[in-house]
């Protein structure tokens, strides 16, 4: 396959805006499947939610990929998750697709969800086709959707086709580019009929196509020129601009259709060739083993090294399935790689393409392949290589977890089996994390949201036949210092024998905007001031681990502590009593002993929360959110239906779904992501202290 006519794309959106719905006509179209099912209700369900718990409740869980061909190119696809509970399935897709398709709902326009997919997609560079979906729903407003993605996207969105007709009357879309009327006939809307523009709909047209070129032209002179000398602009020209444009990420061409309605697919379809880029157009850049400073280029070029990236690991009963995206050079069946990561040389026994939860065996995969490994052994976001010691590609942003429960089996006879779902989970999802509370010995779940958690609960029943015992949630708080302090601390004890000494002269702060920028990820930012040999350069790391062993758990109510800046300025040491463990003990001493000096406060994660509800329930839904110590940042009504934007703490929605269902009767929706970490009030932080310290009572 010429590498020019392949695409690697992902499809993306807020949750509810029809992705998967948009995946099963595209495999219908393209002939990869032969009937269409729906998301919910009868039949097998869609065929990209193989799962029978994505099946049941209508949403994606898990990304999943396929391959098919559309007017002879060959495309990779991904499916990803809209709720924000499984946005490591839509990181780790976007990491290593070349470019993505955002679904936007013609009604809901640019929703919390679209935002943070659209960060995504900027994180890694994707360049980006719009698809405005529903346009048969009530209350479509295609042209409301496009200065949307304008104002929150901060891109330059263009309409690329005009409906025709709109809600219940919408028949098909007028291609500005070509000025043809494209309708969609057959039981499936599998003919695609060409016409021309109605009379009622020309002028419009026209404005729109005048509206479409002078966008372009912003980004080609040859265009703006044609059209300052008012002469015709040739159909490849725009297509050239158009593609040009895309792939440089400043421009985002928009489409219009109903999935449902099998209406609008195939030129979507057709624009994914035309402007979306394929493997030789991006720039792929890795850090050499030797010296990280240094960067690789990787070219999709065949007789290079290979270079893959294991981006998505499931386990099945063939064992572990570990999805790869070749970046350069090929892999054969049988042949042996090297894990950048740990050393290992590793025997790539069996690949295969997959097709949804199917999958199609291969005997070599190529630079710009999407495939999947069986049988070998790696964590999510390992490189690997034909050689040692290569390079290293850039791994996948992990958002920390916000949610923790307890969990036990019911059954002691069952403890082996869920210690092994448990296992099998963590490793598959970087987000869903594991550990044991030092102080209960319970065994403890971390993850991005109750449903997130509440998922995985459900499949360790299913897929384990584990019963389970779920504690109530608990928010991930965190502790910080408010207000800096000097530290002059010296740690001096004789044993007998070397004793130990050391003695550290400095100051901690909350870390301003400045360093945080740079820490960059990092909690904690470390300043080495001390100067002369005051003291020695081999227990300046020492200095620093025992910083960081005591923010693991706060003295506050035992919660990792954050955003703290120490500075070592002085100190002194003995040539025979100093050591490694001397320095660090005192380091652990001086934060236990003065960290109260900060007047140490409790943080709280709070979650940016989008609430859709008729219009007659906003009253009782804004007034249940500022009970909740909720801040309402916006309301929108649009066609009787309200949008409210809100701020609220974590720890007060636990159980909101069911509440905001009674309130609206049935109606409300919701979506929430973290936002922030901010200060508990005084009085609440004092029953959350208690309370914690009650826990950590030995029985």
């Amino acid at each position: 396959m010429d590498l020019r006519n392949v695409r690697n794309i992902g499809i993306s959106a807020h949750i509810d805006s029809g992705k998967t719905t948009l995946s099963e006509r595209i495999l219908f179209y393209s002939g990869r499947i032969h009937k269409i099912e729906d998301v919910r209700g009868g039949g097998d369900g869609a065929t990209m939610d193989h799962m029978e718990l994505e099946k049941e409740r209508g949403i994606t869980i898990t990304s999943a990929a396929t391959s098919l061909d559309w007017d002879d190119h060959s495309i990779n696809l991904i499916d990803t998750p809209g709720h924000v509970d499984f946005t490591v399935e839509v990181e780790r897709s976007l990491r290593v697709l070349d470019g993505a398709v955002l679904v936007l709902c013609s009604v809901g326009g640019v929703q919390s969800q679209s935002m943070t997919v659209d960060r995504q997609m900027k994180r890694y560079h994707v360049p980006r086709l719009a698809f405005i979906n529903k346009m048969d729903r009530t209350g479509s407003n295609p042209e409301s959707v496009v200065e949307q993605v304008r104002d929150k996207l901060g891109t330059t969105p263009v309409a690329m086709q005009l409906p025709i007709g709109k809600e219940d009357n919408f028949a098909g879309v007028v291609d500005l580019i070509t000025m043809k009327a494209l309708y969609f006939d057959g039981a499936n809307g599998e003919t695609v009929r060409e016409e021309a523009v109605p009379a009622e709909l020309a002028a419009d047209a026209e404005a729109a196509r005048n509206h479409m070129l002078e966008e372009l032209s912003m980004y080609s002179d040859e265009l703006m020129e044609l059209l300052l000398s008012q002469e015709p602009v040739h159909e490849d020209l725009i297509h050239k601009i158009c593609r040009d444009a895309t792939i440089n990420q400043g421009f985002t061409p928009v489409f219009m259709g109903s999935a449902f309605k099998n209406k609008g697919v195939q030129p979507l379809m057709d624009a994914i060739n035309r402007y979306l880029p394929c493997p030789l157009d991006r720039e792929v850049h890795a850090s050499d083993s030797q010296d990280p400073s240094k960067k690789i280029r990787l070219e999709s070029d065949r007789s290079k090294p290979f270079v893959g990236m294991a981006f998505k690991i499931a386990d099945d009963e063939y064992g572990q399935l570990t999805f790869m995206r070749i970046y350069q050079g090929e892999i054969s069946k049988g042949s042996q790689y090297f894990n950048q990561r740990i050393g290992k040389k590793e025997r790539f026994s069996r690949i295969v393409k997959m097709h949804s939860d199917k999958r199609e065996e291969i005997e070599t995969g190529t630079a710009g392949d999407i495939v999947a490994i069986m049988g070998i052994d790696c964590a999510s976001g390992d490189t690997y290589s034909s050689e040692q010691k290569y390079c290293n590609l850039e791994n996948i942003f992990i958002a920390d977890p916000v949610i923790k429960m307890s969990i036990n089996p019911l059954s002691r006879d069952n403890a082996d089996k869920l210690s092994k779902a448990l296992q099998r989970f963590r490793k598959e999802d970087p987000t869903f994390q594991v550990a044991t509370d030092e102080e209960t010995g319970e065994t403890v779940i971390a993850g991005m949201g109750e449903l997130h958690l509440e998922v995985y609960i459900e499949r360790i029943k299913r897929e384990y036949g584990v019963e389970v015992d779920v504690g109530a949630p608990k928010v991930s708080y965190r502790e910080s210092g408010t207000v800096a302090f000097a530290y002059d601390h010296k740690r001096k004890k004789q044993t007998g024998g070397s004793g130990q000494y050391g003695h550290i002269v400095g100051t901690i702060s909350p870390m301003s905007d400045e360093d945080r920028a740079e820490a960059g990820d990092d909690e904690m930012l470390f300043v080495d001031k001390v100067t002369g040999g005051r003291i020695p350069k081999n227990f300046i790391p020492a200095i620093e681990k025992g910083f960081r062993k005591m923010m693991e758990k706060g003295p506050v109510a035992g919660y990792p502590v954050v955003g703290l800046k120490v500075v070592l300025d002085d100190g002194t040491y003995h040539d025979v009593d100093s050591s490694d463990m001397a320095f660090m003990l005192t380091a652990q001493e001086c934060f236990r002993e003065n960290f109260a000096r900060m007047k140490p406060a409790l943080l709280e994660p709070i979650m940016s929360t989008e609430i859709e509800c008729p219009e007659e329930f906003q009253g009782a839904v804004v007034g249940q959110v500022s009970s909740k110590r909720g801040m309402i940042v916006s309301t929108n009504t649009l066609n009787k239906v309200t949008t409210i934007l809100a701020e609220v703490p974590l720890a007060e929605t636990f159980g909101y779904s069911t509440e905001l269902r009674s309130l609206t009767q049935g109606q409300g929706t919701f979506t929430m992501e973290l936002c922030k970490y901010a200060t508990v009030p005084a009085n609440i932080q004092t029953a959350i202290v208690a309370e914690r310290r009650a826990e950590m009572q030995p029985a």
